[in-house]
């Protein structure tokens, strides 16, 4: 299987479509109806990871080790069978974070990667895509960061692709599909850039 083009990401993104691996490294695109997305002004976080949070228990960065996300994203977890993260699929967004549309959000702990979040950044959108975690709270910061980065450069819509347990702890909410792409195109005429020099105002 060859990777996919940039072009061809990039051109599903705006349209509202997006890949994933099968077991057998086929690669299906979706557009799933609901869509499920993440209300970026209303996040609050958990009572439980405040405390996290203000110990600065650990250390973030951002787009320090994109591919490493990736593929701690990729690595078997015991709730789920298999993973839809194929090398075809590393090898696509890693050129895409090359040209500067892919961004990670990564912890740290002791100089180790121990859990973050990566997505497509196109306008006024962010596509979350995967995230993961090594150690506890790892990948609840990342993505408290995530939100903080959005706000600052003025994002307007969070997708998040498919409604589970993860993301409705983040407050995720599913919306008709018809609304999404509508919002997606509001928020595609947008200009905004994933800027993640931002945090450094507030870490």
């Amino acid at each position: 299987m060859s990777a996919i083009s940039t072009d061809d990401l990039l051109n599903g993104y705006i349209n509202g479509i997006f890949p994933m691996a099968e077991a057998d490294g086929t690669i299906y695109w979706y557009s799933p109806n609901p869509r499920a997305v993440i209300p970026i002004d209303t996040y609050k976080p958990s009572r439980s990871l405040r405390p996290v949070l203000n110990k600065k228990y650990f250390e973030i960065r951002v787009n320090a080790d994109f591919e490493g996300v990736m593929r701690g994203c990729s690595a078997p977890r015991a709730t789920e069978q298999g993973t839809w993260i194929s090398e075809e699929i590393i090898s696509s967004y890693t050129a895409l974070h090359e040209l500067g549309y892919a961004h990670s959000v990564e912890t740290y702990r002791g100089n180790k990667l121990v859990g973050g979040l990566y997505g497509v950044s196109i306008n006024g959108v962010f596509f979350g895509e995967s995230m993961f975690s090594a150690e506890s709270n790892a990948s609840k910061v990342a993505f408290h960061y995530l939100i903080q980065i959005l706000r600052m450069n003025r994002f307007v819509l969070l997708d998040t692709q498919f409604i589970n347990d993860n993301v409705l702890r983040y407050g995720a909410i599913e919306i008709a599909r018809e609304e999404y792409l509508d919002q997606l195109q509001k928020a595609l005429k947008l200009k905004r850039r994933f800027n993640g020099h931002v945090l450094e105002d507030i870490l």
